[in-house]
């Protein structure tokens, strides 16, 4: 019921979607999936799959356009691991870019309360779709805290 009502809220969501070949399946997935929950969705590719194509050349523009609205806007790229995904967004200035992989549920939560990540980058390689799209909608519905520790500390982030 609570996740709902936060949905209702945050219906007007703007999220900038990427994967590269390794995620490509689960992007598929994916971008109707946000659609159908309401959120604005910019599908930055890969648009086919192509085994050559390299990570970067997807996540950089994402990860710019985060930076450039931190507040506004939220982001999920999809690869192999994720790892080199969220590497590449980490270096924009406003990007918080989190990894998850399977498992508990509880890193995505921290991850939004605590760090107010903008963007979640997902190992396609180790989840299996349907608990990708479940824990997406978790991720999204999350709020930070606003708490002055956490403020506190993503300041001295950003202004590195």
């Amino acid at each position: 019921m609570l996740l709902s009502l936060v949905r209702i809220l945050n219906s007007t969501m703007k999220i900038f979607v990427g994967a590269d070949h390794a995620g490509f399946k689960l992007k598929e997935r994916l971008v109707p999936f946000l659609k159908k929950l309401g959120h604005e969705v910019k599908d930055m590719g890969a648009f086919e799959y192509n085994e050559n194509d390299d990570y970067p050349d997807f996540m950089l523009p994402i990860a710019n356009e985060v930076s450039q609205n931190p507040k506004e806007v939220r982001a999920i790229l999809v690869g192999g691991s994720g790892q080199g995904e969220a590497m590449v967004a980490n270096r924009f200035k406003n990007v918080r870019a989190t990894v998850w992989y399977g498992g508990n549920e509880e890193i995505l939560k921290l991850s939004r309360e605590h760090n107010d990540a903008n963007i979640l980058s997902i190992g396609a390689r180790f989840v299996e779709v349907e608990n990708a799209l479940k824990n997406v909608e978790v991720w999204l519905d999350i709020p930070f805290t606003n708490q002055e520790r956490h403020e506190r500390r993503i300041k001295k982030i950003d202004n590195q």
